[in-house]
């Protein structure tokens, strides 16, 4: 049992370049996963690691004790995906892994009623930008944004990733209403930029039948959606937003929406699960639910829409946790 302790903390430190990040996948600290691969490494009478003070690289040995870890876990799963297969009631723990805004504005608010429906299965969310591998990180069900293609995963499309340029009615009552792309010029802007790559925002539009980009001047910059959100909100000037996270600030009358050329849909939001949980009763019962949390059409869609066309008093209601 040691031994096997110690291959799949080797396995995750070996993946995910620390001990610190295997230690968070496992549930455990770094320390007891430093000291499950020394034990390996005692064992067998290698090195495994070349140690330095930000990162783990494998040796030649590690790298081959890897290639085999891997294959052994891949069966240990399996195994474990099987019984969990013959239990007809979801339980156990479900890790789910999704991007910041989706996870806080979607997700979180149902996962209490999820739990009420199935009380013996705990949830694991984790939420964050990082493209992380699903399977070497041992998720179960991950929400992404975009098309992503791996034959090791099953996915499943949920629903368009719709955004549009809004502002504070305070900010258009002082300065205007912009109805040109070009108008941006003469506005304050609030752009958001991407944790993962540092690259700011281009924001899409549509010009006829073409679909371009601008890069705005902004006097802003935020790596967080809803914080994007909640400066347009206190006035900070136009900026774009993902319409499921502006929305409940549209029906509250703290934003509008502006520039119809940049209400587009560019990439859908995904749900993916590893072949191997195939069978599984808590990811089927994950996504049969994230199937009701997005409709179509999706209900903050038909806010932004509605607000849109003027007739913001008969848009629908978001849907509640």
């Amino acid at each position: 049992m040691d031994r096997l302790t110690g291959l799949i903390a080797f396995a995750r430190a070996a993946s995910l370049g620390s001990y610190t990040a295997a230690a968070r996948v496992l549930s455990v600290s770094p320390s007891a996963v430093s000291k499950s691969v020394q034990r390996l490494e005692e064992h067998f009478g290698l090195k495994l690691f070349t140690r330095t003070t930000r990162s783990l690289t494998l040796t030649p040995e590690g790298r081959e004790l890897h290639e085999r870890a891997l294959r052994i876990l891949e069966e240990v799963e399996g195994i474990d995906q099987a019984a969990l297969a013959t239990r007809a009631e979801p339980s156990g723990s479900l890790k789910v892994t999704a991007p910041f805004p989706i996870g806080l504005n979607i997700l979180a608010p149902a996962l209490p009623r999820f739990r009420q429906r199935y009380p013996r299965l705990a949830i694991d969310l984790r939420l964050g930008d990082q493209q992380a591998d699903i399977i070497e990180q041992g998720i179960d069900v991950a929400i992404r944004v975009g098309n992503l293609a791996d034959s090791r995963l099953i996915s499943r499309v949920l629903g368009p990733h719709r955004t549009a340029a809004f502002a504070s009615p305070g900010y258009l009552a002082q300065r205007g209403t912009p109805l040109h792309p070009q108008d941006l010029l003469q506005h304050e802007c609030v752009n958001f930029r991407y944790q993962s790559s540092g690259q700011a925002l281009r924001w899409p539009y549509q010009e006829g039948e073409r679909l371009l980009e601008v890069t705005p001047q902004a006097g802003i910059t935020i790596d967080l959606s809803d914080a994007v959100a909640i400066t347009l909100a206190a006035g900070g000037g136009i900026g774009i937003s993902p319409c499921y996270v502006a929305a409940p600030y549209v029906q509250r009358g703290e934003l509008v929406p502006v520039l119809p050329q940049f209400s587009v849909e560019r990439f859908p939001i995904t749900a993916l699960w590893p072949e191997s949980r195939r069978g599984s009763p808590n990811v089927k019962a994950f996504v049969q639910f994230l199937g009701e949390l997005f409709p179509s059409p999706a209900p903050w869609d038909q806010v932004v829409k509605q607000a849109s066309q003027g007739s913001f008093s008969a848009a629908p209601t978001l849907l509640k946790p």
